[in-house]
């Protein structure tokens, strides 16, 4: 069965934007180190996962990275615009991006669905409430958290809906010279 790993960026005080969406905090110089990690987990993936709201800018960012093969994050570029997405949306009845799918089910067996197809796994940025509700339903099988080096004091969460405590077994830690460190936890069962 496919894995649904998480990939985001939190602030040290754990929120993934400030209060109205801004990602003007993020460490955009990453260190070669870190690159090299998001290839390589993108290696590990053929599906992307979106929430509506994010793709909204997600899918046309990266569009014009790939306009311009001397932009330093083209390859990475290459990857998102060709890799397979599927957008979990309640009000798009069709979607209007290329190499795009809409899932419009229950959140949980939708993702169930695309996890028991053949493959590689699967990676999900966002935003905000989409992983919520993915984290709310115990369906993330990895989290990628790239803790950067900021504190907004207020922002969007993506944790506060637990219902309870839950518990992690770190896999790995990345540190880099930018001053991100990526932390791979994995949920204890």
């Amino acid at each position: 069965m496919k894995k649904l790993k998480l990939q985001v960026q939190l602030s040290i005080d754990g929120y993934v934007a400030r209060p109205n969406g801004e990602l003007d905090w993020m460490t955009w110089g990453m260190s070669d180190n870190i690159l090299a990690y998001i290839m390589e987990l993108h290696d590990s993936i053929d599906t992307i996962l979106l929430g509506r709201k994010m793709t909204e800018g997600f899918i046309p960012y990266w569009n014009n990275v790939v306009m311009n093969p001397q932009d330093p994050s083209y390859a990475l570029g290459k990857i998102m615009v060709d890799t397979p997405k599927v957008v979990f949306t309640k009000t798009l009845t069709r979607s209007e991006w290329d190499n795009t799918t809409l899932a419009t089910g229950d959140i949980t067996e939708e993702v169930n669905k695309l996890k028991r197809q053949g493959g590689k796994d699967i990676i999900v940025y966002g935003g905000a409430g989409f992983v919520s509700s993915l984290i709310k339903e115990g369906l993330i099988d990895e989290y990628h958290l790239f803790l950067n080096p900021a504190a907004l004091g207020k922002g969007m969460p993506i944790f506060q809906e637990l219902g309870g405590v839950r518990q992690f077994t770190l896999a790995r830690t990345i540190p880099s010279d930018c001053g991100i460190v990526v932390l791979v936890y994995k949920p204890k069962n």
